[in-house]
Order: structure tokens, then C-alpha cells, then sequence
């Protein structure tokens, strides 16, 4: 396993991480829920990424419980948690004072830990001043309740005004983003974040690196039984990223991919792990045996030339068009 510092921080990231968004407390049983983060931590894995929206909290008191059984050295691992969707009732949901503190709360009770190495403000919130989450998060690390917080999908200027915020009153800022990352969404990581990465040393824990399965190809013969594409909550993967345009360009990656002897899955993790601004790839996984070969991904990284690294860019077409900063 490769490690990377989270950006500017001095923390370090297994470059392959492992979450739990749509599998545990849902598309896996708890006994392979376990096989998976023993795996993983044999592996050499440290971040295991959660939330509390994952499951309505039930996924965290997965993870947690098998933390608690496992016992692993708490410095051996770092675990997250993200707040935003909570529940249905006015103050259950959003980034204002009350929510965040009772979130990260719930999330170490869930995860039966004393403290959160992340936590992330899982989208922003329009109605809460970004001054009030900032100071919470601040006020969380002071109380030891948390070590590092970041954000998921948020502009680079409410990245920013977070930091401005933060330097104006001495307070600790955000040190990681968690964007959607992967051949098929990439603008947000390689153009609107160039200035926070130079800026701020921000790091990214990305997700979804196989674009919900689309990039391991096998919807290239049809939708599998069993699926994502089948749950009903993720029926807009079907419409949205399973389009015409993409099911060209995936055939033709898997092309590539089998020129090069590997899977169109490693294929696909490799090139995101080959950005330097990526700190993390968050691996998702249902069977033992899709986490241990989604794993041999950082074994490709030399297969990834400047030859091969042309070929995926005229295959997709949708490089970012830089301007200068």
C-alpha cells in the first residue's frame, strides 16, 4: 500500500481507502460487512470513510461494531463521519451549531470511538452562515471530539469563504474535500480546486471512482441482477450517467484495458490514483473477492505512460479546459 499526506496536513492516507456508502446496513450482510474492513485493513487500508446519512446511522453502527470487535490500535486507522442529513424534523438536518454538535456525538457512539479523525460537512448548507459551521468545527477539535474536518461537494468558493473565515478569527479551516472524482466527472478536481490546492493544501478523498460500477463495464452486455442500477434509490445512475455518449466511451476504454491486460475496474481506480491532488480513492465494495482485485489497482500505476495516459484522453474527450491562475 501507498500513503499519502491529506494535502498540506501532516496525516497520513492509505491512496486506496475503504467506504461504506450504499452496502453496509443495506446491499451487505454485517458478517461480510466485516470480512470486507478486515480485508481492507490487512491490505493496508487506514481510512475507513461513513456518514451518518449512510443507512440513516445504521452503517456506522456497523462499522462500529466491528471496530469495537476487531480492536485494532486506534492510531493504526482513521475513521470519518459526515454531517448534513440526519433526519426529516427541522433541526435534523443541515450545518447549523446544533445539528453538528449532535451529529458528531451520535457518530462516536455509532462508531465507538472517542474521537473522529474526519468530519466532513457532507454538502453545504444555504442557510446556515458558513462563519457558525466554522467555528463549531473549531470549537470540536478544541473539545478533542474531532482531529481534522473538511467538506463533500462544495464550490470553490464556499471552499474559500470557509478559509476566510477561519483566518479572519484564528480558527482551524477546512484540510479536506471529498468530490465525486472518476474519467466521467472530473471537472470540479482538475479545474475549479486548482486555486484551494495552491492556496490552502487542501487534500480530497475522493468517491465514486468507478463512477457507480459504470467503469467496471459490466453493464456493457446489460444491467446485471443485483446491481446498483437495479436500487431504486440509485435509478439515476441509468439516466444520467449510463447515457449513449458514455456507453461508447466505456466500450472503448474497455478496449484499451484488455490491450493492457487489466480490468477496466483497476484501469479506471489507477488513473484517478495517478492525479497528485487525489490523497484517497475510496474503494466500495459488496464481495471479498471485488475489494481484493479492485486492491491490485495501485499496481498499475507504472502500466499508466504518457502513451497510455493519451490513449484515455482521446477516448474521453473531456479534459478540462485550463485557464491560469
Amino acid at each position: 500500500m501507498e500513503y499519502r499526506r491529506m494535502g498540506k496536513s501532516g496525516l497520513q492516507l492509505s491512496a486506496l481507502s475503504f467506504g461504506s456508502w450504499v452496502t453496509f446496513a443495506s446491499q451487505v450482510q454485517d458478517n461480510t460487512s466485516e470480512k470486507l474492513m478486515q480485508v481492507a485493513y490487512d491490505n493496508g487500508i487506514n481510512f475507513f470513510d461513513n456518514a451518518e446519512a449512510y443507512a440513516s446511522g445504521k452503517s456506522e453502527k456497523v462499522m462500529g461494531d466491528i471496530l469495537k470487535k476487531m480492536n485494532w490500535d486506534r492510531s493504526s486507522y482513521v475513521v470519518s463521519s459526515k454531517v448534513f442529513w440526519g433526519g426529516n424534523l427541522p433541526n435534523q438536518k443541515g450545518l447549523m451549531r446544533k445539528h453538528v454538535v449532535e451529529a458528531a456525538n451520535a457518530a462516536l457512539q455509532r462508531l465507538n470511538v472517542d474521537y473522529l479523525d474526519l468530519f466532513y460537512c457532507h454538502r453545504p448548507d444555504e442557510f446556515t452562515p458558513i462563519s457558525e459551521t466554522v467555528w463549531t468545527m473549531h470549537n470540536l477539535i478544541q473539545q478533542g471530539k474531532i482531529l481534522y474536518w473538511g467538506t463533500s461537494e462544495w464550490s470553490a468558493q464556499q471552499i474559500t469563504e470557509a478559509h476566510v473565515v477561519a483566518e479572519r478569527y484564528n480558527l482551524i479551516g477546512p484540510s479536506v474535500e471529498q468530490p465525486q472524482y472518476n474519467l466521467l466527472e472530473r471537472t470540479k478536481l482538475e479545474k475549479e480546486y486548482l486555486p484551494l490546492f495552491k492556496n490552502f493544501g487542501m487534500g480530497t478523498t475522493i468517491w465514486s471512482p468507478l463512477a457507480s460500477g459504470v467503469l467496471t463495464g459490466k453493464y456493457l452486455n446489460g444491467i446485471p441482477k443485483g446491481s446498483r442500477m437495479e436500487i431504486e434509490s440509485l435509478a439515476w445512475i441509468k439516466d444520467k450517467v449510463w447515457n449513449a455518449e458514455n456507453q461508447v466511451k466505456v466500450a472503448a476504454l474497455n478496449t484499451l484495458a484488455n490491450d493492457l491486460d487489466v480490468s477496466l475496474a483497476n484501469l479506471s481506480i489507477a488513473w484517478c490514483l495517478k492525479n497528485p491532488n487525489v490523497s484517497s480513492v475510496i474503494l466500495g465494495a459488496s464481495k471479498v473477492e471485488q475489494l481484493e482485485e479492485n486492491l491490485k489497482s495501485i499496481e498499475l500505476l507504472p502500466k499508466l505512460t504518457s502513451e497510455v495516459m493519451a490513449k484515455i484522453e482521446a477516448i474521453m474527450g473531456n479534459k478540462p479546459h485550463l485557464t491560469s491562475y
